[in-house]
């Protein structure tokens, strides 16, 4: 079994060709004018970040340009009700690093960012990224190291904004009756999980 299983850099790369120049070129210090405009069109970017618990990936979601670029090197995203677990923002305070991966409806290429992160109570970074709804408890503040954009092949094979290959929400059970069946022993006996309907509204007055 231990043969099967790679260990060391070398025995990966032995396994791969060598990255292309310009894939290795592309990676930048700073965002650029591309890099820029397309976190300006964005709606939804995943977060990675680590803590003591291990690593976590978070979506974040607002309208187009909602993670608010305020220089080559400064990203706000501003933290909007969730379900008050801060894995995220827990896991910032323990490591700063995170990984962001921007994408756009219709377009197949996505942007990665790598950089640290600091959690920003000012003010005025807030008052940034105020929406129409509220000005955020806080904002995530990231200092950019690096950023590139990322090829098309992975949107391409799972065809993801073909419509023809969206699955109807019917396809899974409500996230009350998910939650039901992972959850209805942990929490108080009696406790009521919420249909789809009930839980769509609750989620358009928090959002």
């Amino acid at each position: 079994m231990s043969d099967s299983i790679l260990s060391t850099i070398d025995a990966l790369r032995a396994r791969y060709a060598p990255a292309r120049e310009r894939s290795v070129a592309k990676q930048l210090a700073a965002l650029d004018l591309h890099a820029t405009r397309f976190v300006a069109l964005s709606p939804f970017v995943v977060v990675a970040s680590g803590g003591v618990d291990g690593m976590d990936a978070s979506p974040r979601g607002g309208a187009p340009g909602f993670v608010k670029v305020i220089d080559a090197h400064t990203l706000l995203i501003p933290d909007s009700p969730g379900n008050n677990r801060l894995d995220t923002l827990q896991n910032i305070l323990h490591t700063p690093q995170v990984g962001l991966l921007f994408l756009v409806p219709g377009v197949d290429e996505t942007l990665r960012v790598n950089g640290t992160a600091v959690l920003s109570v000012d003010a005025a970074e807030r008052a940034l990224c105020e929406d129409a709804r509220r000005v955020p408890a806080l904002v995530i503040r990231v200092s950019v190291q690096a950023c590139y954009l990322h090829c098309a092949k992975a949107l391409m094979r799972s065809e993801l904004w073909e419509p023809g290959h969206h699955q109807p929400r019917s396809c899974m059970p409500s996230m009350g009756e998910m939650l039901r069946d992972q959850v209805a022993h942990k929490v108080t006996p009696g406790i009521a999980f919420e249909n789809q309907e009930q839980m769509l509204a609750r989620y358009r007055e928090t959002l």
